[in-house]
This record gives C-alpha cells, structure tokens and sequence, in this order.
C-alpha cells in the first residue's frame, strides 16, 4: 500500500507538471502568435489615469482576434504609459497600482515568456517585445485557466487514486489474508503443541501442519515444522517405552525382591537367637545383615509405592483427621529427635481431608524425618496446618543450614541425596522420601513445593479439602 500510493503520488505530481507545462507552451505560442498587437494599439490613447484623451486619439484598442483577458501596456523609457484588458464589453480600461508599474517595468525585453502576479487582474504569463517608436509592449495571458484545470486534475486524481488505493487495499487484505491461512495453521499448531505436557507420560502430538506447496516460503515453514514434529513425537515415543520399561523393572525388581528380603531377615533374627554360644564377631555381622536387610526392606517398599503412584493406581478416599497424623508425627519426631526443638502451630477445629490415611501419615513422616536429618542438633522445626477456602495448607519448616542449591531443582527426584547429613547418621536414606512426598501428594490433587535459603527452609504441602 505505501508503495502504492507513493507510485500513485508519483504518477500525479509527474501529470500536473506535466499539464502545467503544456498549457504554459500554448499560451506562450499564443502570445509569440499575437506579438505585439494589442499593446501597439494602446499608443495614440491617452496616458493612463490621466482623466482624459487626446483629441485624436483612439480611445478603444484594437481587441480583434484577442481572447478575453489578454493584458496589454506600453512602456516608454522605462515607465507605463497605458495598459488595457481584453473584457466581453468595450471596457477595457485597468487601474495599475504603483506596484504593478513596477512589476511590468522589470519584465525583461528577451522574447521569452514571464510569470508576473497583478493586483487586480491576477497572475499572468506575459511576453515583452520592441515595438517600432523605441517603446517596450508587453503582451499577457491570465494564468487563471491553467490553474482551473490545474485544480480540476488535482480532485480527479485524488478521488481516482483514493478509489484505487481503497480497492487495493480491501483486495491486498484479502488476498494476504488468504494467502496466510496455511501460515495460521501452523503457528496454531505449534501453540498447540506448546500446550502440552512433554516432560513425562505418553504425549499425543496434535495432526500437523497442513500440506503447503514447498515451493514457497510459508510451505517450506510448514514442512520443517512437520519434520520436526515427527523427531519429537518419535523421541517422545522412545522415551515413554523406555520410562515404561524403568517403571515396569522397578515394580517387578521391588516385588521379586520383597521374599529374599524377608528371608534374610527372618534368617538373621533366627541366627540372633540361637541359644548357643555366638561369637562377638558373628553377633556383630549378624546385626549388621538385620540393620541393613531392614533398610533393604524399607527401600523396596519405597520403590514398590512409587511404581504404584507410577501406574496411576487409585489411592483411598476417607476422610483423615490430618491434625491428629500432624500430632502423632511431631511426637514420633520429638521422640527420637531430642537434640531438635519441634514447634506445632494448629488450627483449633480439626482438619479433615479425604485421602489415604496410611500415605497421608507416610508424607507427615517423611517430611519431619528430612528436617532432622539433615539439620543439625538445636535446630528448630516448626510444622503449622492451616485449612483454607478449599484447600489445606501443611507447613514444615526449620531454621537449619538450608538445602544445598546445587539439587534445590532436583530435590523431589528419585535417589536425590544432599551431601550435609547428621553425624551419626552414616548412609541415610536413599533418597525416596521427598519424591514419595511429591507423588503421594500429587495422587491427592495436591502440590508440594520448597523454599530454602540458609537459616529458613520450608516444605509447603498444599492438598484440596474437599
């Protein structure tokens, strides 16, 4: 459009030059035609503004085959002696001010044609010629004609190019918007697929991006977005087999190994009460296995749980007094955490939730249990519950040194262990119990998040309450 209208201006200006200049070379051909005529015959009149005439004098101009409006005057060393205006009557009379005596004095006498403007007749062309008594006669043609037509091409031009310009414009919208329509479509699909959830889980991708010609721009665009589109979907493909596979392992990996487990430490127990005498040493190693079959035990628990959660297997539904799993908690924490400070901050009414009560009770306990390993002894643990419009809001937080930054993002993966731990707590967990937080809560409806920096860390749990 803005190259339209620039041509379209273009085209204008060039055309009322052009006009203008042709109708300026046909009044200085009729000025060449008439010579000097007119003003010739304005030589034995009286002079101008006089009040009177010679008594032989002619008092009307030859105004013979003169288009009306010609301008004619005598000059005489310099000054205006006379000056008429062809009319329609036999007026042809004009009053010159000084100015314009001063005007029609500077008119070169070169036989080519001048624009001048005259206070009371307008602007004319006007050519100034030796006539045969050593006087100067200038011969003018009203400009006004030029101007009309002039004005005339200007309103023609304008409501010709403003209609094109507005059917170009309607046209040029359309076409662009239909020529784009292919390009809409694949930037909805690409929003689409921005949408969905990539991160885990099987991934549906939307249909692609129609088929364009790629021959041009907008069908090149489409095509490297449908080869993309199927790289993505082939690796997400692959990546769901693959984490199936993981889950399906580790389920039938922690199932399988539950009896061995159990064996091993019904063995051990068995050893320990042997009635016999038992070697100090023997004792010890037997301890050992009973220690580390238990830990072994709880373990394949953890990873048997989350690859239920994995399956997407349902979890109960009855209403849990989740204040009294909040009480219980603390004090099983107090109780082997004597070192540490437990705060409680509850509502007065109880909070009931509906879920699991036995995996409720297991992310209380998991979250009081991470406050006290990994913080020191002093440390103060406060835990508040609080139930909001909808949803109730579990709060453990503690004054400890802080989660590490370098596994903040990563805190509530699978075996996601941080380096500062309690002395005398060698080994630790195996770092499930923030991830069987994560997914117990996230069966629930819930979510769970961190906030940690030194000397303030807190775990906000937030589940729905109805």
């Amino acid at each position: 459009m803005v190259l339209l209208a620039v041509s379209c201006a273009a085209v204008g200006v060039a055309a009322l030059l052009t006009l203008r200049s042709t109708l300026a070379e046909r009044l200085d051909e009729q000025l060449a035609d008439g010579g000097g005529r007119f003003p010739a015959s304005l030589e034995h009149r009286a002079p101008v503004n006089s009040g009177h005439h010679e008594p032989d004098g002619d008092e009307h101009p030859d105004t013979r085959n003169q288009a009306p409006g010609t301008f004619g005057a005598r000059l005489l060393d310099g000054r205006v002696t006379d000056g008429a205006v062809v009319r329609s009557g036999t007026d042809t009379s004009v009053t010159l001010t000084g100015a314009d005596k001063a005007v029609l004095a500077a008119v070169r006498v070169d036989g080519r044609s001048h624009n001048i403007e005259l206070s009371k007749l307008g602007d004319y062309r006007v050519r100034a010629v030796d006539g045969a008594d050593g006087d100067v006669l200038i011969t003018g043609l009203p400009l006004s004609g030029v101007e009309e037509a002039a004005h005339r091409l200007e309103w023609v031009e304008a409501a010709v190019f403003g209609i094109a310009l507005a059917a170009a414009g309607i046209a040029g919208a359309f076409w662009v918007s239909w020529s784009l329509r292919p390009l809409r479509q694949v930037a909805a699909t690409a929003v689409s697929v921005t949408r969905l959830p990539l991160d885990s889980g099987e991934v549906a991708l939307p249909a692609h991006a129609p088929d364009t010609d790629p021959r041009t721009e907008i069908g090149q665009v489409g095509t490297a977005l449908n080869l993309m589109l199927g790289h993505v979907e082939d690796a997400l493909s692959k990546r769901h087999t693959s984490q199936e596979r993981l889950r399906r392992f580790a389920a039938d990996a922690s199932h399988e190994l539950r009896t061995p487990v159990a064996s091993i430490r019904g063995h051990t127990e068995l050893a320990l009460r042997h009635p016999g005498p038992v070697p100090p040493e023997v004792a010890r190693a037997l301890e050992r296995v009973a220690a580390e079959s238990a830990r072994m035990g709880e373990m394949v628990d953890d990873l048997l749980l989350l690859a239920r959660l994995d399956a997407g297997r349902p979890l109960e539904r009855e209403p849990v007094d989740l204040t009294r799993l909040v009480l219980d908690g603390v004090d099983d924490a107090r109780a082997v955490g004597r070192d540490h400070r437990w705060l409680l901050d509850l509502p007065e009414e109880p909070v009931i939730v509906p879920g699991d009560e036995h995996r409720l009770r297991q992310v209380v306990g998991n979250l009081l249990a991470n406050a006290r390993l990994h913080t020191p002894a002093g440390t103060r643990v406060t835990v508040r519950l609080a139930d909001g419009p909808g949803s109730v809001v579990l709060t453990v937080g503690d004054d400890g040194p802080g989660v590490p930054e370098e596994i903040r993002a990563t805190v509530f993966e699978r075996f996601t262990r941080a380096d500062r731990r309690r002395p005398g707590h060698p080994g630790g967990g195996a770092g499930l119990g923030l991830s069987i937080v994560s997914g117990v809560v996230a069966a629930h409806g819930g979510t769970v998040r961190l906030d940690s920096r030194p000397g303030a860390t807190e775990f906000t749990v937030i589940v729905p309450s109805g």
